[in-house]
């Protein structure tokens, strides 16, 4: 309690002082932070993708799981069991749809319940929909509000998580033909970076990044970039920075010429890209500002808590000549697995088989799922006996706006406890899959041994923020030439337009005159570090200040980093605030599962801890990517495979 208490006095700390337009952008002007939602958008609060605003896990979604955690004491002993179940599962993400699927296939009239304190299913794979009229014409643009692409399903999928995603209709081949490989490049557009003059001094735009990068959708070949010589030439920074820049990123020597190979690797694993940079390649503290930014994207951290190995493995400059074998590169795989509602399709292909009649019209495939319109109120129907019989077609269901806050293990079954619509509710099971966050188990079973709870604590995940922005056209980017920002040392690290994806009668646009969806992605713990040094923090202790700093930002703050950011990369090609027509921030305080990482972890106590942490308790199982210390689909499944087997 001392340390969280610490950590809530440091993240209030932070937000008292922190105002976006003067800390983040110095004397820029506060833009106008009207709010952007439109009558002509569709918005059904019956319909969960349609609705705009703050989205992902908002305020209700958490509330009662803070309570809880903060100590609230809930009256349960007199509460009548209204309901009984062969499976609850508590949790509706990607494991958690996965393990009530597994479970249906081994007990096809199993009453299963599924339970989940959002208003919208999927966890992080969650349907960003944009239905609105615009100049006459009829749009519907598809985005994801978290969890984006299948990662290097080649490389890192089993056959087991393989013949699990085609059995419910996802092949992995047919979701990879229809993302459209060099869309923008056959447009003449090219990757940029945005250096921003409050931070660098100058207003810059380099077209043409030739950096190679982690998870690229498009091969190198197809890239239109520019030499090394001249994308570091352009770079706002001295001399001698921009001369050490060129060798890192041109023609790197080996920085570790000392070191034999084993050294080398232990080098790597136990030093990070920060002191790296600093140190062997002896950059200026303003050069380093380039690389502020580089890896929240995809680690969700900065540089000072990621190992060189990790960076290596991003693909981040330094480590081509160290004579190290490059067998252990695992993300490989071209990044086009994707759907236009990212990993959402997974999550509504799964919910279809469990709850055919969500979409009875549709086909269990990925063509017929992409724009079939669920119908919610089949996810729990109010008019079905709560008594239903084993044989009914309503066998399943799935709960939404209900938190799970109580579990408890009998001899031959489990008692579940909720709360929806402030109410207080039990329902029996002879099974019970946590499938939510390891960090919140420990208070929903207050039963499980101490250094279970203890094991379970250690998944710190790492807040993200993903901002969709519908634009009325796209023509300021057609002219300045860029589809894709990466923005250093900036609130929104990565701004691009969305991903180019043709599937089951859903089509990108391809006039930029067009209305389109960008993608904006903010970490958290970048915002935490431009108000406080983090450097000697561990990854979890980041995450957590992060993760406070988030909670007490308005929507109406982030939207005003948004368009500031936005009017300032672009401004001077065209775009206008009112160009902006809709608006979604998907807010995930806890988004990325943490995963080992060496500068802060023993990998012998990291694997016993995970094991522990995911160990089965009377009839209990727990699934979740957490038991798996990984953010991946794979994770996610693999975990509800092991969950079903030890229950069944």
């Amino acid at each position: 309690m001392q340390r969280r208490g610490f950590l809530n006095g440091m993240a209030l700390g932070i937000v008292a002082t922190l105002s976006p337009s003067n800390v983040l952008f110095g004397n820029t002007k506060s833009p106008n932070t009207t709010h952007p939602i439109h009558a002509k958008f569709y918005q059904d609060s019956a319909y969960p993708p349609s609705l705009l605003g703050l989205r992902g896990s908002d305020n209700a979604s958490y509330a009662s799981a803070h309570l809880l955690r903060d100590g609230k004491k809930f009256e349960l002993e007199n509460i009548p069991v209204s309901e009984e179940y062969d499976l609850v599962v508590v949790g509706s993400g990607i494991s958690g749809l996965s393990a009530a699927c597994l479970y249906k296939e081994k007990h096809q009239n199993a009453r299963i319940l599924i339970l989940d304190n959002h208003d919208d299913f999927g966890g992080h794979a969650r349907r960003n929909e944009f239905i609105f009229e615009y100049n006459g014409t009829h749009y519907k643009i598809l985005s994801y509000g978290g969890s984006e692409s299948l990662q290097s399903p080649k490389s890192l999928y089993s056959k087991e998580v393989v013949d699990f995603l085609e059995r419910f209709g996802l092949g992995i081949d047919n979701l990879a033909k229809g993302f459209d490989v060099g869309f923008y490049q056959r447009k003449g557009l090219k990757r940029g970076v945005y250096f921003d003059k409050t931070i660098f001094g100058e207003h810059k735009i380099i077209v043409g990044n030739p950096s190679k990068m982690v998870s690229d959708d498009v091969p190198q070949e197809l890239h239109n970039t520019i030499s090394f010589k001249d994308f570091v030439n352009q770079f706002p920074l001295s001399a001698q920075d921009k001369k050490l820049l060129r060798q890192l990123f041109e023609s790197p020597k080996d920085y570790l010429a000392k070191l034999t190979k084993a050294q080398k690797q232990t080098y790597l694993e136990k030093t990070s890209y920060l002191e790296f940079l600093e140190t062997k390649v002896g950059l200026s503290k303003q050069a380093l500002k380039y690389f502020d930014g580089i890896s929240d994207d995809f680690s969700a951290l900065g540089i000072d808590a990621i190992s060189c190995e990790e960076a290596r493995e991003s693909f981040l400059p330094g480590f081509s000549n160290l004579g190290l074998d490059d067998e252990d590169l695992v993300y490989g795989d071209l990044y086009i697995h994707h759907a236009p509602d990212g990993n959402a399709t997974i999550a509504r292909l799964l919910v279809k088989y469990l709850i055919p009649q969500v979409a009875p019209n549709a086909k269990q495939n990925l063509n017929d799922i992409i724009l079939a319109q669920f119908d919610y109120s089949k996810l729990d129907p109010a008019n079905i006996s709560k008594h239903f019989t084993p044989t009914s077609e309503h066998n399943v269901r799935l709960r939404l706006k209900s938190t799970a806050i109580h579990v408890i293990d009998s001899q031959n079954s489990a008692q579940v406890c909720y709360i929806k619509d402030n109410a207080l509710h039990k329902v029996q099971a002879k099974k019970v899959i946590m499938a939510n966050y390891n960090s919140m188990i420990p208070y929903i079973i207050p039963s499980l041994p101490q250094a279970q709870k203890e094991a379970l604590s250690q998944n710190v995940k790492t807040p993200l923020l993903y901002a969709r922005v519908i634009l009325r056209d796209w023509q300021s980017f057609m002219k300045l030439g860029v589809y894709d920002f990466y923005a250093p040392s900036m609130p929104f690290v990565r701004v691009s337009l969305d991903y180019p994806v043709n599937l089951g009668g859903y089509h990108h646009p391809i006039n930029p005159n067009q209305p389109i969806c960008i993608n904006m992605i903010c970490s958290p713990v970048a915002l935490a570090r431009r108000n406080m040094d983090l450097r000697g923090m561990n990854a979890r202790d980041q995450a957590r200040v992060a993760r406070h700093l988030l909670h007490d930002m308005s929507f109406a703050s982030i939207e005003e980093m948004m368009r500031s950011q936005l009017q300032a990369m672009l401004g001077n090609y065209g775009f206008k605030q009112d160009d902006i027509l809709a608006i979604t921030l998907n807010r995930w305080a806890h988004c990325y599962s943490y995963s080992f990482n060496p500068l802060f972890d023993d990998k012998d106590e990291f694997e016993r801890t995970m094991t522990l942490a995911r160990k089965p308790f009377g009839n209990i199982a727990i699934a979740n990517s957490d038991s798996g210390y990984g953010a991946y689909i794979h994770t996610a499944i693999e975990q509800a495979m092991r969950a079903v087997q030890e229950i069944s």
